[in-house]
């Protein structure tokens, strides 16, 4: 066991700044404790890790195990959000203003792991939530390591490596609820992980037109892997069912507005757009509802 502590320079809270990480309440490589302290098991450069995050007493302590838990020390001020800046945003509407207010420590996480969030993104393509966390979780289950760590810890998974992403048998895909479209799409990325992953040392907007040029991936997944492996504050995730309903009823009370209007709300956050729509998320219930619910899409096998 390798240990590091982080002080972060003003509020801090852990809770909602690696909350986006987790996949569903059962993801198998995200778990929360009852103390908020908070488990991460991550396919790292140097191999499976396994990470314990707690936030006490104005620091921020960890404590990693496994061939990647150097790695994941080194990065855990950048997971924490120490690259971030949130006074570098400035609200321009009430309802942001409070929820800047209400939430001062608010960081973008940044992983540095390209396909570890590209591969979640790819799986919640045009399907439900409930669907893809359960695909996530049995994928992991099924073709995932065991996470290291000490007796008595959560039992958590590590994501696969690339060649088993690529091995997985069609049957399989088809047992987890994902169609043939996105299994190619993820097996195309593993195919490139080499590529992929080198795109975490480039900036936010060149990594999105690079995976965009992967076929199955556009600018609704890159977004939300380059969110998480970048910290990336202003992308925003357009051709999402939600979003821009949810960021339109929130600043203007209006139903019905589109990804072009979304964009023009949040024109006077350029730079900031994405931690925009985080808070606006933190603080609207959305607008009420008035039609049925996307419905699942069942392919298993009877």
């Amino acid at each position: 066991m390798a240990t590091r502590t982080w002080a972060p320079p003003g509020p801090y809270d852990l809770g909602r700044t690696l909350g986006v990480l987790a996949r569903g309440p059962g993801d198998p490589a995200y778990r929360a404790d009852a103390d908020g302290a908070v488990w991460r098991a991550s396919r790292t450069p140097d191999g499976p890790g396994t990470v314990r995050i707690a936030a006490r007493d104005g620091r921020v302590g960890a404590e990693a195990w496994g061939p990647g838990g150097d790695w994941l020390l080194e990065t855990l001020p950048a997971l924490l959000g120490a690259d971030d800046d949130p006074a570098a945003f400035v609200p321009r509407h009430r309802l942001l203003h409070e929820a800047h207010r209400r939430h001062p420590g608010l960081r973008l996480a940044r992983t540095g792991l390209v396909l570890e969030s590209l591969i979640p993104a790819v799986l919640e393509q045009k399907v439900t939530s409930d669907e893809a966390y359960r695909a996530w979780r049995l994928l992991l289950w099924r073709h995932g390591d065991p996470a290291p760590g000490p007796a008595g810890m959560p039992r958590m998974r590590v994501m696969p490596d690339a060649r088993t992403w690529t091995l997985i048998p069609s049957w399989e895909w088809h047992r987890a609820g994902v169609d043939g479209k996105r299994s190619a799409t993820i097996v195309r990325a593993a195919r490139l992980a080499s590529r992929v992953e080198s795109l975490a040392a480039t900036d936010a907007s060149r990594a999105a037109s690079r995976l965009c040029a992967v076929p199955g991936i556009g600018p609704w997944t890159a977004a939300e892997t380059i969110q998480r492996s970048h910290g990336a504050a202003d992308a925003v995730t357009v051709g999402d069912l939600h979003l821009p309903k949810t960021v339109g009823w929130a600043l203007t009370g209006t139903r019905g507005v589109d990804d072009a209007g979304m964009l023009s709300l949040l024109a006077p956050y350029a730079g900031q757009r994405h931690r925009a729509c985080r808070l606006i998320l933190l603080m609207s219930g959305g607008q009420p509802r008035r039609g049925p619910r996307l419905s699942v899409n069942d392919i298993r096998p009877l």
